[in-house]
């Protein structure tokens, strides 16, 4: 069964969803017991070299413990896929220092963690009908080329196609994703109907 991925988190991209793409691996390079916590591209690229591409299109921020940049109330100096992160003791309120942060990017094969690539989204139905049918094997009839998406997802992720972008898995509706992909059906809904969703597919990665 394709597993369910929610990618929350505080996230900031330069680029559309149209490349095949992928996480890097989390870096922590330093600890906020000086300045504060600076995790720079240029620093981060220098001292890990090979494991993050040139000009990364996103950028995610989360503490050790795995809190965004948000949940975490950090006020961040920098915070962007082109220089990477920094949060200033002196810029955080109440004189409170900065918490440990880590950062992975989104690149492109062969810097993907854990080689899981993903796919851009697809939003090929909408709720007004029975639900919101998202079923891999139709997505992949309407594909001019079959490896858009692979065969067999490890993952599959699944989002409200509106400017907020909610998680499925925080929307509070049900639906099922058996390995035909995501189905939301409006019968199972409180109110009697999903909100429209868009999905996309983590893939291995071809090297």
């Amino acid at each position: 069964m394709i597993q369910f991925q929610d990618s929350s988190a505080e996230t900031r991209s330069n680029q559309g969803d149209n490349a095949l793409r992928c996480w890097t691996d989390w870096f922590d390079r330093d600890n906020p017991s000086g300045t504060g916590d600076w995790e720079s591209l240029s620093l981060l690229r220098r001292e890990n070299p090979g494991k993050i591409c040139r000009n990364p299109s996103g950028i995610e921020v989360q503490t050790l413990s795995g809190l965004s940049l948000l949940a975490a109330g950090d006020v961040s100096y920098r915070n962007d896929p082109i220089r990477g992160f920094v949060c200033r003791n002196r810029d955080q309120p109440g004189r409170k220092m900065c918490n440990d942060f880590r950062v992975r990017f989104v690149c492109y094969p062969p810097y993907c963690g854990g080689g899981v690539c993903w796919t851009k989204w697809y939003d090929r139905d909408n709720p007004s009908g029975s639900g919101d049918w998202e079923q891999l094997y139709r997505q992949r009839q309407m594909m001019k080329s079959k490896d858009e998406i692979c065969e067999f997802p490890l993952y599959i992720e699944a989002v409200t196609n509106d400017k907020e972008q909610t998680p499925a898995l925080k929307t509070g509706q049900k639906f099922f994703a058996p390995t035909e992909g995501f189905i939301c059906r409006n019968k199972d809904q409180r109110n009697g109907k999903c909100r429209d969703y868009k999905v996309r597919y983590g893939c291995p990665c071809k090297h």
